[in-house]
């Protein structure tokens, strides 16, 4: 995998896993990194640009290699206990402490079959790739969400063992980027002690991260110190949660793996690294407190039912001016909001320029943040992180001069275009050539690559980053590509455009253009796009060429599954 810099010397964070090539596609030897999402919380903000490691084999060497280049196999599993031996200062008891724990730690094999949003009615070839996990409690086995993304089939593979597990996906979460598993076969829990969790570290406190980096075959152990704790942003999640930095290097393939405190603990889980020219050795963990939030929510409900967020867009409440007309007291501090979403539950009593002064009793700076441990602040939505969704929160609100409170009940974010299809194969809808679609981020992805935050059309990326849904329903529905047909002369060069209306009826989502299509009575189907374009089709025609246009193209049906019921 090639870890250079873009041109561009933007800042990426590798994620994922190290792909291999499967046996039905030879030509697949390496992934595309996939862009990060724009990330929650306050909008019109770009996010930085990141990508997250590759789950795989290997370690960071030294000093960065040369294009091409292969890199230096990482430390092997025993080494640890030779290096321990060598360096007289440490005890057996302290070898006999790790080793234990570094049993706990597993391969993850996993052959993914992603959809193909560009052409909905049919799958890409498939894939396999490598990452790291790990044993906890339960029979159970945690690893990254994306290690397992549109998985097929994964199997784990103990620390010493030449047996495969096959191993079954209980959760998934997107948000957070992780991943419950477990494994049927009594054996592979045999001879195992499952990891324990220790307590959220202090800066400079030493990490040890483990795993099945790139490099090698055997286990791969890199050390380091947490160097910075807030809220980061989530490369596959799409959304910022708390997140500990370290400078133990995270390469392709230790995705899933550990990170242990000097205790032999579990304090994290490594899911992506920082990559820039003026960079070295800075990776990213999952901490305790998200972990165990997952873990939690899925004990609670039996299913990963995400983080909750407030509904809103803020704006920082710094300059003195604007605290002054907003009516602000001195002892007074809080932010604005700039707009709630209307499908948020907070729009039944948050409104535009209230001042949040407080959540759950806890106040909010004017920059929005709130204090966390001695010496330390983080921005307010750790606070709304903590909670579960469907529980509820008490926010102090000042509007008009005056302090109001409100218990709201916390939700889930409903995005216009969805960030994640979470496993469910894309939508689509078929008539007379002209190829219906509903936008999300993997679309604009499969569309414009990688880099589809700067190569989409503007009006997409408008509603990408700044629209909001009016209801639970809403989508951004496009004629994504026309079939070419008789019947569609004229009409070939209309791609990826807006659907506003159909015979005069505004489109909500793809269903419900699918119902006013086919039950359409009207002699023509008339179709307002966006820039002022319109399509009409005769409607017996278009119905009757639409079989046609399936058969030359080998489509199996007009519409996807979901449509139809």
């Amino acid at each position: 995998m090639d870890d250079s810099s873009s041109a561009s010397n933007k800042r990426k964070r590798r994620r994922g896993r190290k792909l291999k090539a499967s046996p039905s596609s030879p030509e697949r030897s390496a992934p595309s990194p996939a862009p990060a999402p724009a990330a929650a919380g306050r909008r019109g903000r770009k996010p930085r640009r990141h990508e997250a490691p590759a789950d795989a084999d290997a370690a960071r060497p030294p000093s960065p290699p040369r294009r091409g280049e292969p890199k230096p196999v990482a430390d092997g599993g025993d080494a640890v206990a030779v290096a321990v031996s060598e360096a007289a200062p440490a005890s057996w008891d302290e070898v006999v402490r790790v080793v234990p724990c570094m049993d706990a730690v597993v391969k993850v094999f996993c052959v993914h079959t992603e959809p193909n949003f560009s052409l909905p009615w049919q799958r890409k070839r498939q894939y396999s790739s490598s990452s790291s996990g790990f044993i906890i409690g339960g029979r159970r086995v945690l690893t990254n969400a994306h290690s397992v993304e549109h998985y097929t089939q994964v199997k784990l593979k103990k620390r010493g063992s030449d047996t495969k597990y096959l191993a079954t996906v209980l959760a998934i979460g997107t948000e957070c980027d992780i991943a419950l598993l477990t494994v049927s076969d009594d054996e592979f829990w045999e001879g195992v002690t499952p990891l324990e969790f220790g307590t959220l570290p202090a800066l400079q406190d030493a990490v040890t991260v483990v795993g099945y980096p790139i490099g090698g075959d055997t286990i791969s152990v890199t050390s380091g110190v947490v160097s910075r704790i807030e809220i980061l942003s989530y490369v596959h999640g799409s959304t910022e949660l708390l997140g500990l930095q370290i400078d133990a290097a995270i390469n392709s393939g230790n995705s899933g793996g550990p990170a242990f405190n000097d205790k032999g603990k579990c304090v994290g889980i490594a899911f992506q690294s920082l990559k820039h020219e003026d960079a070295e050795n800075i990776g990213y963990v999952i901490p305790t407190p998200v972990i165990t939030h997952f873990i939690q929510d899925y004990e609670k409900s039996g299913e990963y039912t995400g983080f909750p967020i407030l509904g809103i867009e803020w704006q920082k409440m710094e300059n003195p001016d604007l605290r002054k007309s907003m009516g602000l007291k001195p002892d007074q501090k809080g932010v604005r909001v700039r707009r709630v979403e209307p499908t948020a539950p907070e729009s039944g009593c948050l409104k535009p320029s209230d001042i949040i002064l407080s959540f759950d009793g806890v106040d909010i700076a004017n920059d929005g943040t709130v204090p966390f441990r001695h010496g330390e602040r983080i921005g307010f939505s750790y606070l709304v992180s903590q909670k579960y969704t469907g529980e509820k929160a008490l926010v102090k609100v000042l509007r008009d001069s005056k302090v109001h409170e409100f218990k709201i009940r916390l939700a889930t974010h409903k995005r216009l275009i969805a960030a994640h299809v979470k496993g469910r194969p894309p939508s689509y809808y078929i008539v007379a050539g002209f190829v219906f679609a509903a936008v999300s981020v993997p679309y604009l992805r499969s569309e414009y690559g990688k880099d589809y935050e700067y190569d989409a059309p503007v009006k997409l990326l408008v509603k990408h980053l700044h629209a909001m849904a009016e209801s639970p329903d809403e989508q951004l529905v496009v004629v994504s590509q026309v079939l070419v047909a008789d019947i569609n002369i004229g009409y070939e060069e209309i791609v990826n455009t807006q659907v506003l209306a159909f015979n005069g009826q505004p489109v909500k989502n793809l269903k419900n253009l699918v119902t006013m299509v086919e039950n359409c009575k009207d002699e023509f189907l008339k179709f307002d796009l966006e820039y002022d374009q319109i399509v009409v089709l005769e409607t017996k025609t278009a119905k009757a060429a639409t079989q046609d246009i399936l058969t030359t193209h080998c489509i199996p049906s007009a519409m996807s599954d979901d449509l139809k019921a």
